[in-house]
Parts: structure tokens; sequence; C-alpha cells
């Protein structure tokens, strides 16, 4: 075969060919575990677009990546000199320095990554005072988890304006983002090329809020419906919130059904809409439905706080039976394709 490439392979080409000699099978498995659909689509158009790859380039690719694996067990195996000391014997000075440069860089901790190590109250207490901004900022970097404590735990004025900013925010400057860094570690120490880097966005936001408490993410997206309609649609459109049961089919309802006790299905849908209740009852059989009914009625007042606890409990297990494949989650004006 001849080579169709007659430049060197990108980074994003090299994992492309690799994926082509795994196989479909393996090379699927592969794009399923990455969680960034960007990079999974760019993946795909690169798969499918590199064509009559020589023998000598898939040689060069598969000896570039078992060289970074290698680095990579030997750093895990005893830090960094010792996999220099390995590498040099192995491949000489200038190409060890090479391979460590690249897997150290591709090891690069993500901006703020301290926080993630922090205790989010106490973060969100040396917060309350400080620029929603860079509140925003940082947020924007840290794991999904670690933003969705943060965020609960501050006061409601500056969740609203941290949440807004954080759904405007796009692109930071990569030196900005550093000097920030710097400043911040060393501000909050005791709590704890020219291309832009993407953070924030809707999709940020809705990832935060999708791990927040029903309290916080209900508190936000009312306010961001008053301030910013554009973007509190934007974000109901790639989460999903309690009151949107509703829309599932009956087969996806009947199966969360399982997942959840009657007990916390009653404490959940009190003060629930009507209509969410009724096709709830619509799919339990006569005698359930009955029985669920009565325990509500009979329960009387309730805490807020407990509702929304069950709530939240509800909507994680219709995620993660989304997750699995199990039902379906129909959002903003998507239409599903179906096959006969």
């Amino acid at each position: 075969m001849s080579d169709a490439l007659t430049v060197p392979l990108t980074p994003v080409q090299k994992v492309a060919a690799l994926l082509i000699s795994l196989g479909a099978e393996s090379a699927s498995e592969v794009l399923k575990s990455i969680d960034d659909e960007q990079t999974v689509e760019l993946l795909a158009m690169e798969i499918a677009s590199l064509q009559n790859l020589n023998q000598d380039t898939m040689s060069s690719v598969f000896e570039e990546f078992y060289a970074l694996f290698q680095a990579s067990g030997y750093i895990a195996s005893g830090g960094v000199n010792f996999a220099r000391n390995i590498l040099e014997k192995a491949y000489g000075d200038e190409r060890a320095d090479e391979i460590l440069e690249r897997l150290v860089a591709s090891m690069t901790a993500q901006p703020f990554d301290f926080f993630n190590k922090a205790d989010p109250a106490q973060l969100a207490a040396s917060f309350q005072n400080e620029n929603p901004q860079m509140v925003a900022l940082v947020l924007s970097y840290l794991s999904a988890e670690q933003s969705a404590a943060i965020l609960s735990a501050l006061n409601t004025n500056l969740q609203i304006e941290v949440a807004s900013r954080v759904a405007n925010m796009d692109r930071t400057n990569p030196d900005i983002l550093r000097e920030v860094e710097r400043i911040l570690e060393n501000k909050f120490s005791s709590v704890v090329s020219t291309d832009y880097t993407k953070a924030g966005g809707v999709e940020a936001l809705a990832e935060i809020l999708n791990r927040s408490d029903r309290a916080t993410e209900r508190a936000i997206l009312d306010e961001m419906e008053m301030t910013d309609p554009d973007n509190a649609q934007r974000v109901r459109e790639l989460m999903f919130v309690f009151e949107d049961i509703v829309t599932l089919d009956d087969r996806a309802i009947q199966r969360v059904l399982r997942e959840v006790e009657t007990k916390d299905l009653a404490l959940a849908l009190k003060g629930s809409p009507k209509m969410l209740q009724d096709k709830i009852f619509r799919n339990m059989s006569e005698r359930a439905a009955a029985m669920l009914q009565e325990d509500m009625e009979y329960m009387g007042a309730v805490r807020s706080k407990d509702v929304q606890e069950k709530q939240t409990y509800i909507v994680s297990a219709v995620r993660a039976l989304e997750a699995a494949g199990e039902i379906v989650i129909s959002r903003g004006d998507e239409e599903d394709d179906f096959i006969e």
C-alpha cells in the first residue's frame, strides 16, 4: 500500500490510526469511554478520512504509543527520574527527553486542580467576598462534584451571579489563567502557545447543576428564567430535573418505578404538579396507585428539604438508567428516529 499522507500525522491522526489498527469493536469501546463529545467527533472524522497508511507509518505510530505507555508505567513505579534513566538507556538522551516532555505535558493537572482537594464548605466561605467572575472561572475548571458542593454552600445572591457568569463564560487567555491560578494558590494556600482554553458555558453549568442538590438547582434556574431566559432554557435542555419525569414515555416511567421505593416516591411527589402525579399513577397497578395516594395523604405536612432530597435521589436514578441505556431522555426539541 502507498501512503496517501505526504506530511507527518497530527496527534489526533495518530490516535485515529491507532484506533483503526485496534479494529471496529475495540475502537468503539475506546470511543465510548471518552466523555468529550467534540473529541469523539474529531476522532471519528479522522478515522473516516485516513486511508492507505503504509506499514512504516503504522510502525512509527505503534512505537510512539508504546514508548509513551512504557514511560507512564516507569513514572508510576519510580517517578520521573527513574523513568528518565530507563528511557535514556533504551532510546538515548534526546529521545528520552522528548518522550518525557510529551508525557508530563499530557499529565499536567487542570487549572485550579489544588481546589479539588480542598473542603468545599471552607472554599465557599472564602469565596463569599470574592469577585463573582473569579469564582465562576474557578468552578468552570473544577470537577463537577466539587463545583456543585461549593455552589450549594454560597449565599443565594452569589449563587445566582456565579451561575450566570459560568453560563456566559467562553474562553480565557491562558497567560491570564496561569496568573490568576498563581495568585489564588498563594491567597488560599491555607484552605487548601497562545491558544485560548475553553471553560464554562451552559454545558458546564448544566453539568454542575446535575450534581447539585434540588434546592440549589431550583433556585438558580428559577432566577435565571427571569434574568437570563435564553441561557436558562439552554441549561434545562441539557439537564433533567424532577418535573421532567412527565416527559418520559410510559415504558421508561415503569422502569424508573422499579428502582424507587414507594415511601420515597410518596415523599418526592408531595407538592409536585398534578400532571406529573397523574402520569405516575397511570403507570402503576390500581392497587399500587391507591397505596401510593394513601401514603401521600397520611404523610401530612413534610419538610421541603426532605422532599427535595427524595426528588434528587429519583432524578439520579433516572440519569443512571439513561447512562446504562435502559431508558431514553428526550432533551429540548430533538426528535428520535425509529427504525422498523
